[in-house]
C-alpha cells in the first residue's frame, strides 16, 4: 500500500508483477516439497502424490476461514515436526564439531553451482513474500493506541522475526551439516532429493529416510497457505484488486503440477524456485528500507542510522550476489 501511494504507477505495476512471480515460485517450492515427501514416504507415483498434496493444501487453507488461531496452531505444529526431523538427522549423521564450525563461519564459493546454492538458501531463509505478509498480518490484529504501546508491540515483533529467522537458519544449517557429514564424507554426489532419501536408507537405516520424507512433507504443507495469503495481500496493496483465495490457490498450483506432469526434475525446479525468491528479496527490501528510514512515515519507530546503514549494506550484498550469479550463469 505504501509502495502504491509513494511510487509511480509504472513502478508499482512492475513491483506487483515481480511480487506475484515470487509468490508463484514460493508455491511451486512448497507444493513440490510436499509432493516429494509423500512420494518418498509412501512410494506412490509422483502425480498421485501431487494430487494428495493439493487436497492437503486446500484443507490447510480452509483453516483460515475458521480463524487465525487454528491456522497458526497447525503451522506451528508442522514447523516443530520439521525441526525435530532434521535435528534427529544431525544426531544420526554425527558430524565432526571442528569442520562443522569452520564451515559455518568460513564461507567458500566453488563455481556457479556454489553460488546457485547460496542464492537458493538465501531465498529459502528470507523469503521476500513474507515481508509483505508479516506486516499485513500484524497490522490489524494488535493496534497500539499510543506511542508507548506501538513501541512495545514493535519490540515483540523484533523478537518474533529473530526467532523465525533462527528457526529457518537452523533448518537450513542442519540439512547442510547432514549432507556434508554423510554424503560428502562418503564421496557421494547427491543432487536429487529422491537419491538423498535412498542414501539415508542405505547409510543410516529406514528410520532416517522416513524422517527426511516427513521433514519435506511437513515443510511443504506448513507453508502451503503462506504464498496464497501473500499473493492476496500483494494484489490488494498494489492494484486494489483481489480474486477468490481458492481460485488463486488453484492458479498457483498449475505451474508445479505442469512440471510434475511433464516429468521435469522436481529437485532442480525446487532449487531454481528458491533462486527466484533470492532475486525478489531486493525488490521487497529496498522499498522497506526507504520507508522504515522515513521519519515522517515511521515517526518514533523510524530506523536508527546504524540500522539503516547495515540494512543498505545487506541489500547491496544481496544485489551483487544475484547479479554475479546471473553473469556467471549466462557468460561463465
Amino acid at each position: 500500500e505504501v509502495c502504491r501511494d509513494r511510487f509511480s504507477k509504472k513502478t508499482s505495476f512492475f513491483l506487483w508483477i515481480q511480487a506475484e512471480l515470487v509468490v508463484m515460485a514460493t508455491d511451486l517450492a512448497e507444493f513440490i516439497g510436499a509432493a516429494l515427501g509423500l512420494y518418498l514416504i509412501f512410494n506412490i507415483p509422483m502425480v498421485t502424490a501431487a494430487l494428495i498434496a493439493a487436497v492437503g493444501s486446500f484443507a490447510i487453507l480452509e483453516l483460515q476461514r475458521r480463524g487465525v488461531r487454528p491456522l497458526e496452531a497447525i503451522i506451528t505444529g508442522m514447523i516443530f515436526v520439521v525441526v525435530i526431523a532434521f535435528g534427529i538427522q544431525v544426531f544420526y549423521a554425527q558430524p565432526q564439531a571442528g569442520p562443522m564450525l569452520a564451515g559455518m563461519f568460513t564461507p567458500r564459493f566453488e563455481g556457479v553451482d556454489s553460488i546457485l546454492l547460496s542464492a537458493g538458501m538465501l531465498g529459502a531463509t528470507v523469503m521476500p513474500h513474507a515481508i509483505y505478509l508479516h506486516s499485513a498480518l500484524t497490522q490489524k490484529r494488535i493496534v497500539g493506541k499510543n506511542e508507548a504501546e506501538r513501541k512495545r508491540i514493535f519490540r515483540f515483533e523484533i523478537v518474533d522475526v529473530v526467532i523465525a529467522m533462527l528457526i529457518a537458519g537452523a533448518i537450513n544449517a542442519s540439512m547442510l551439516i547432514v549432507a556434508a557429514a554423510l554424503f560428502n564424507k562418503n564421496g557421494l554426489n547427491v543432487e536429487d532429493l529422491d537419491v538423498a532419501f535412498h542414501q539415508f536408507d542405505q547409510l543410516l537405516g529406514p528410520a532416517a529416510a522416513i524422517l527426511f520424507g516427513i521433514g519435506l512433507l511437513s515443510a511443504g504443507l506448513s507453508s502451503s497457505s503462506v504464498g496464497t495469503m501473500s499473493g492476496d495481500i500483494i494484489m490488494q496493496g498494489y492494484i486494489r484488486r483481489r480474486i477468490p483465495i481458492y481460485l488463486r490457490r488453484f492458479i498457483t498450483m498449475a505451474p508445479p503440477l505442469t512440471i510434475i506432469l511433464m516429468g521435469i526434475n522436481p529437485t532442480k525446479a525446487l532449487v531454481m524456485s528458491q533462486v527466484v525468491l533470492s532475486f525478489g528479496i531486493a525488490f521487497a527490501l529496498v522499498p522497506l528500507i526507504l520507508f522504515t528510514s522515513n521519519k515522517k512515515l515511521m515517526r518514533s519507530l523510524v530506523n536508527k542510522k546504524l540500522t539503516t546503514m547495515i540494512a543498505w549494506i545487506i541489500a547491496a550484498l544481496i544485489i551483487v550476489l544475484n547479479l554475479f550469479l546471473l553473469y556467471q550463469t549466462l557468460f561463465g
